[in-house]
């Protein structure tokens, strides 16, 4: 297990390549050399700049899904990988604005790829007791990335050459090319072998992950049989179309919250530091180019250390209070932000722009205690297998939708509006506030497949020891008289000796 997750932790850093853009695309935007390389980009441009990424990621999405489902979710790793090399590799030889700007497409293309199969191989793989704890981790590297691009732009700020901004570009490469060598030490997912009919394999690879080895583990056969039936049962009864989203209430409120996920862990103000802090902190009177580079790479430290921290706490405290308190704090702290960078405005008194930026790094931590780590770890988790690639491309393309519109609409609403811009955010965190606390579900301490009876009660389709009752009766239908009898004294048993069902428990 220990070794799984060693070789997971550098196989899983998509999410990496996503922050060490944004990050970079801030620093870029501080260094004279690079302003002079492209002509001194106008507010349009920068915003194209960025929200071309999106559209290549949008681009790519409709092909993302299948990628995972038919042919692997390590092979949907390598592909978007490889596309993003080649886009890194065109970034960083640039000669004009249009080079960047194709480059950039390329690499939001190969990370829409890499980014709908990443997810799907950690939550499939992993024991359950550490689904929730891997999950996190894996959008939470987005500051790692960040991390770094920050303080190698800090870095090569002085370098008096083009190799100030082709230097951060050329390392954009480094996570995708870990991830090619790392994901060969990476079995594929169970479900999607016993899904392909490689039922030996698949739980054989279940047992080297949770049981050393052992096929005969407790653990092992719940898992596999649940994994196995539930599976089988979708294949046989019910299609994975993409009407299939909207086709019941429990899905129709999967979607609903999917959407969220997506506009919300974008659209609530963060867009405007993750892609354009340069203009923020000169707003706030921060006019030392060397600072601002300063201040953006503490704030990536903090953010990484609290994204990460929050991660071991998430099925201690449940997704919903976390989704709560975190949407509560972030709207209270941009409140106060809006505040201090309107009253800098007036009075251009120090401290009211340096209170600004004390309620910037307040806001991320608050932003960081649920919205960093849970949007894709959330968002894997309520989906039932045959919907889980597509329902996360949604999320995804809401995502996309969100970074385009917050990439080309905020450097020119910040340019027109300064500070009252805010006040949109403020409004619309309200509005977030609200979504989550009527439509968000706790999903706290239970295994992958049996997370289906939060949303759609005995209609889920779940087999194994805890089938529900539509289960039963295509049991019944087939003629699997015994299954069903079996599953029934299952639960007998279970009842009776005071257990919940759950695996997490039994372990």
């Amino acid at each position: 297990m220990r070794g799984l997750y060693i070789a997971l932790m550098f196989a899983v850093l998509t999410s990496a390549t996503n922050g060490y853009d944004g990050s970079m695309m801030n620093g870029l935007q501080a260094l004279d050399e690079w302003k002079e390389s492209f002509n001194n980009p106008n507010p349009a441009t920068r915003g194209l700049l960025n929200a071309i990424m999106s559209v290549g990621s949008i681009v790519a999405l409709p092909i993302t899904p299948y990628i995972a489902d038919i042919f692997g979710r390590r092979i949907g790793i390598i592909t978007g990988c490889l596309i993003m090399i080649g886009g890194v590799v065109l970034q960083c030889i640039g000669i004009n604005i249009q080079m960047f700007i194709a480059a950039r497409f390329f690499i939001g293309f190969g990370v829409a790829i890499a980014h709908g199969a990443a997810p799907l191989l950690i939550a499939e793989l992993t024991h359950p007791q550490h689904r929730a704890i891997f999950t996190t981790i894996y959008n939470s590297t987005w500051y790692f990335g960040s991390i770094i691009a920050a303080w190698l732009t800090f870095g090569t700020f002085k370098i008096d050459s083009a190799w100030s901004w082709r230097i951060p570009s050329l390392i954009q490469a480094a996570p995708s090319a870990i991830q090619l060598i790392a994901i060969w030490m990476v079995p594929e997912s169970p479900r999607f072998l016993i899904a392909k009919g490689q039922n030996e394999k698949a739980l054989n690879i279940l047992a080297k992950c949770h049981a050393r080895g052992n096929t005969e583990d407790e653990l092992v056969q719940i898992e596999y049989h649940e994994i196995h039936d539930t599976i089988k049962l979708e294949q046989e009864f019910e299609s994975n179309g993409w009407l299939d989203l909207f086709r019941t209430k429990g899905n129709r409120r999967r979607v609903l919250i999917l959407v969220a996920l997506g506009f919300f862990s974008q659209w609530s103000g963060n867009g405007l530091v993750s892609y354009y802090m340069d203009d923020v902190l000169k707003g706030a009177g921060v006019l030392d180019a060397q600072l601002r580079l300063e201040i953006n790479g503490i704030l990536n430290i903090i953010n990484f250390a609290t994204a990460l921290t929050m991660c071991f706490f998430v099925d201690k405290l449940g997704r919903r209070p976390l989704f709560l308190f975190a949407t509560g704090g972030m709207l209270a702290a941009f409140c106060a932000w809006t505040v201090c960078a309107a009253q800098f405005v007036k009075t251009s008194v120090a401290g009211a722009g340096k209170a600004e930026i004390f309620f910037i790094f307040l806001y991320y931590v608050f932003y960081n205690s649920a919205w960093s780590g849970l949007l894709v770890g959330y968002g894997v988790e309520i989906l039932p297998y045959k919907i889980r690639a597509k329902g996360l491309t949604i999320m995804f393309f809401a995502v996309d939708l969100a970074l385009f519109f917050n990439s080309y609409v905020n450097p020119v609403a910040l340019d027109k509006l300064g500070w009252k811009y805010y006040i949109v955010y403020d409004v619309w965190l309200t509005f977030e506030l609200l979504v989550v606390y009527f439509f968000f579900i706790e999903t706290q301490n239970t295994p992958l497949e049996e997370i289906v009876k939060y949303f759609d009660g005995e209609d889920a389709l779940l087999g194994g020891t805890l089938a529900t009752a539509k289960a039963k009766s295509y049991l019944v239908e087939e003629g699997h008289g015994e299954k069903v009898a079996a599953v029934s004294t299952a639960r007998e048993i279970e009842s009776s000796d005071g257990s919940h069902g759950h695996v997490a428990e039994k372990v």
